[in-house]
């Protein structure tokens, strides 16, 4: 899959842009006033594949919490500020590897100027953020609504004011809620400018639906090479967001590594429990680093077959189950050992 050509900016210890991986933000959900949760929850992110992290600066404190989260966290962090353009001075000062600003509701030009300045000196890339839901009103009259269009004017139109003071350190954020229309931003925008592009579907809801819009937005998104990091944003859980972002990379042929699980659908020839076995492969699998596919059948039947395009895989039968290598049955063992089997199976791959 071919790539559009953007400029690297780097951000802290990683570089997005310039053909580099389109790497996977998340945002906490913790109070960032609360350094101790914040980072505790960052160290599971990044465990689970976070790249790069987000964290709200509503306040002065939050701004001051970040020099102590910085000392606890090994990925780049951006400072989310909206409003207060004295957050985003004190969010660089304290350690902010990025920030992201709307510059429309920054407080007006001689407070955007001083953002700016600030990061040229700190040499900190700002990214510009636009939402359908915060279109500004003569857009929304020129378009006579909502529209991609709109979105991608209102996002260069601010781009542009802060490459006029000098400074074009930049990453682009622009996000719908509207798949369709996110993804028709994305294009346009991806024909005007050459900035490194953050990728996501906003407000896109709790796990089933988000990930349902997520996957459709950022697929169709993706695949014509453009993006170059994503957030897949959810109601729940941020590891969530990161787990479902790397299946998409994954599934899309932009990231290697992990292993994928593929498993049946269940019918009416299933044996044994296999949505509760699947689910505990999913887990299982999750801190062995291999670039594997594993797959989990509920039959003896046709589960060989089916699993021929995996590495290795299991099929289970009334007490017992077998383990697969490339479709072809190497070891029958009990089903209770099925699981710890399958684990075994796979530390010896890696050896």
């Amino acid at each position: 899959m071919g790539r559009n050509e953007t400029k690297a900016v780097r951000i802290g210890n990683c570089v997005i842009g310039g053909g580099n991986p389109v790497l996977i933000q998340s945002m906490t959900n913790t109070k960032t006033e609360d350094a101790a949760a914040t980072v505790a929850q960052i160290q599971r992110l990044t465990a689970a594949g976070c790249d790069i992290i987000r964290c709200a600066v509503p306040t002065m404190e939050a701004a001051e919490a970040l020099a102590q989260i910085k000392k606890g966290i090994t990925v780049p962090l951006v400072a989310d500020i909206h409003f207060d353009y004295r957050l985003a001075i004190a969010a660089m000062e304290y350690g902010a590897d990025k920030i992201r600003i709307n510059p429309g509701n920054i407080g007006g030009r001689d407070r955007l100027l001083a953002v700016v300045k600030e990061a040229k000196a700190r040499n900190i890339p700002i990214r510009v953020g636009v939402n359908s839901g915060s279109l500004e009103k003569n857009l929304v009259e020129k378009y006579h609504g909502v529209t991609a269009e709109g979105i991608v004017e209102s996002a260069l139109d601010k781009v542009g004011m802060i490459e006029e003071m000098g400074y074009d350190n930049l990453v682009i954020s622009i996000k719908s809620s509207d798949v369709l229309m996110c993804v028709k931003a994305h294009e346009l925008i991806s024909e005007r400018t050459d900035h490194p592009l953050h990728v996501g579907i906003t407000e896109a809801g709790t796990v089933i639906s988000g990930n349902i819009k997520s996957s459709i937005g950022l697929g169709l998104i993706l695949h014509q090479g453009i993006g170059d990091t994503v957030r897949v944003s959810l109601t729940g859980d941020p590891l969530e967001e990161v787990k479902s972002a790397k299946l998409i990379l994954r599934t899309l042929g932009l990231r290697k590594g992990g292993i994928e699980v593929v498993s049946c659908p269940t019918c009416g020839r299933t044996q044994i429990n296999l949505i509760e076995l699947a689910n505990q492969v999913e887990t299982m699998v999750a801190d062995i680093p291999l670039d594997l596919k594993v797959a989990v059948m509920g039959c003896v039947v046709n589960g060989p077959g089916e699993a021929k395009e995996a590495d290795i895989g299991i099929a289970g039968g009334i007490g017992e189950g077998l383990i697969i290598r490339h479709g072809e049955v190497v070891k029958k063992v009990p089903e209770e050992e099925l699981l710890q089997e399958l684990r075994q199976e796979l530390l010896n791959w890696s050896e």
